[in-house]
């Protein structure tokens, strides 16, 4: 996890965990009553809900609400539904159903009844999760706990978020959790009255998909899985891994504002640049921009650029023009589109932390985090202490924890892995081990590829081998090494001035679809 590994050639760990006995078929569910829910963008989106048991171990105890959404199949061949998944944890997936539908080739999608959830205590879900409204309102501590004011300043916070959460939602958090939220999916699948369901999930959805797959093996159809979350590291290892893939994705950032000199005129020399980024983010902490953007809301800014280059043009214009002019209001405008959270992201944070936190045991000592993360941020400072203060709230987490799962599987017909090799939040050696945990899954590697989520966001290679898949079935098989198929990387993004004719409107819709994190 700590270096990006070789293409085809990474080591792959054993998961240990475990898993509870697997429950009798989930009861057939009244009809679901779909009503038109479309938009501008997919006017042919259905939506309905569905109670499901807050715990499944007592399904008839109280009940939780479901919100689904489903573009309906339009062709004479019925291939059953297709749930999507955006990862998170905490991203919703209604509008998800819709660009999988209308990204996919016409004549398979029509196949299809593509269904689109919001997982337990996300977005239109019920209850939804808000632990603390406002908790990254603008300026926050610097990341960097130079002082031991500073990390108290980070630790107060992460400790009143967690304890805000056991306050506000102490009835529901013990059931909020990978393991619940796939039970859920086949409380789905038994309301659509199918048999099996095929899945396709992005980021944190491979783990609830490899989830789903181990505890009902038999109920799964087909199986994708884009930018594979590695579930040996869930989630504390995981989250150390990023550090070290974003900070290489940063710099990856700083080498092509170098080839763009002529427009940004920062220099050539991709260490200065970075050089220079380090001395505005150090400005920022002590003159943060029109009170908003602080240092580590220009981190918050700038972490979206790894996991999707398109953005990397907006960021670098914001860069120069405050390095060159003294002019913020570039930088406060990317801060407002890529790094301020509101409501919806105050909602995704609840659940992304609840759902980490719950699924697994964490270190409870802040000594380990402290000396952890000082470890990465001396050869890794970008992404380090932004990501520790993310997740620090699991250092106080109420409640129990569970075991994670191993998602080792031998019972599944073939399915279908996507990975870039230059991934950083999810990296490469992620996709080899769940590749090597699946029996007869096939992995196409996106080479050279830093994006996270590469599938449907306009490389042709990787959506040719989606489509047949989909369509009846078919994966690659190759004769040697890790993977059974390899991609050349999308194209870069051009600067601004020539962003139209070069940036795919497709990836920018499903990234913005994908949120950040996972």
């Amino acid at each position: 996890m700590r270096t990006r590994a070789a293409v085809l050639c990474a080591a792959a760990a054993v998961v240990a965990g475990s898993v509870t006995a697997l429950p009798a078929q989930a009861a057939p569910s009244a009809p679901l009553g779909w009503t038109t829910c479309g938009t501008g963008d997919y006017p042919t989106l259905q939506c309905a809900s569905l109670k499901v048991p807050l715990d499944h171990a007592n399904p008839a105890g109280r009940q939780i609400t479901l919100a689904l959404s489903r573009v309906p199949h339009t062709a004479t061949t019925f291939q059953g539904p297709l749930l999507v998944n955006p990862g998170g944890p905490g991203g919703s997936g209604l509008t998800l159903a819709g660009f999988v539908a209308s990204a996919l080739p016409r004549s398979v999608a029509a196949q299809y009844d593509v269904i689109g959830f919001d997982p337990r205590g996300v977005g239109r879900s019920a209850p939804a999760l808000d632990c603390a409204p406002g908790h990254f309102k603008a300026v926050r501590p610097d990341t960097v706990p130079a002082t031991a004011a500073v990390e108290k300043a980070n630790l107060t916070r992460a400790r009143s978020f967690a304890a805000a959460c056991g306050r506000r939602h102490a009835d529901v958090l013990p059931y909020i959790d990978t393991v619940s939220a796939a039970r859920d999916m086949d409380a789905v699948r038994a309301a659509l009255g199918a048999p099996r369901i095929t899945y396709f999930g992005y980021s944190y959805g491979t783990y609830l998909g490899a989830v789903y797959a181990k505890l009902f093996p038999e109920r799964v159809r087909r199986l994708v899985l884009d930018s594979v979350v590695d579930p040996a590291g869930v989630w504390y290892a995981d989250n150390l891994g990023q550090d070290y893939a974003f900070n290489d994705r940063h710099r990856a950032l700083m080498t092509w504002i170098a080839r763009h000199d002529s427009t940004y005129h920062l220099g050539r020399d991709p260490g200065k640049i970075e050089a220079t980024w380090y001395a505005m983010r150090a400005a920022l902490a002590k003159k943060p921009a029109a009170g908003k953007v602080g240092a580590a809301e220009l981190e918050d800014t700038f972490v979206p650029g790894g996991y999707y280059n398109g953005y990397w043009p907006y960021l670098a214009e914001a860069f120069a023009s405050y390095v060159r002019e003294g002019n913020t209001e570039p930088l406060v405008e990317a801060y407002e589109n890529f790094g301020a959270v509101g409501h919806k992201g105050d909602n995704g944070y609840s659940v992304y932390s609840a759902v980490q936190c719950r699924d697994t045991a964490w270190p409870g000592s802040w000594n380990r985090w402290r000396a952890d993360t000082w470890e990465v941020y001396r050869k890794a400072p970008f992404f380090a202490w932004n990501n520790a203060w993310y997740n620090a709230p699991c250092v106080y987490w109420p409640g129990a924890r569970r075991e994670p799962v191993n998602v080792a599987n031998a019972k599944l017909p073939p399915t279908l892995l996507f990975q870039a090799t230059d991934d950083a939040a999810t990296p490469y050696p992620g996709g080899v081990t769940v590749h090597r945990l699946l029996a007869r899954s096939s992995l196409v590697v996106e080479e050279g590829g830093g994006n996270h989520g590469i599938t449907l966001s306009g490389n042709a290679c990787l959506d040719r081998y989606l489509s047949a898949y989909l369509a009846d079935g078919r994966v690659p098989r190759g004769s040697a090494g890790v993977a059974d198929a390899v991609c050349a990387k999308s194209p870069d993004p051009e600067p601004l001035a020539a962003k139209a004719a070069s940036t795919s409107s497709r990836g920018a819709a499903l990234h913005g679809l994908l949120g950040f994190r996972r």
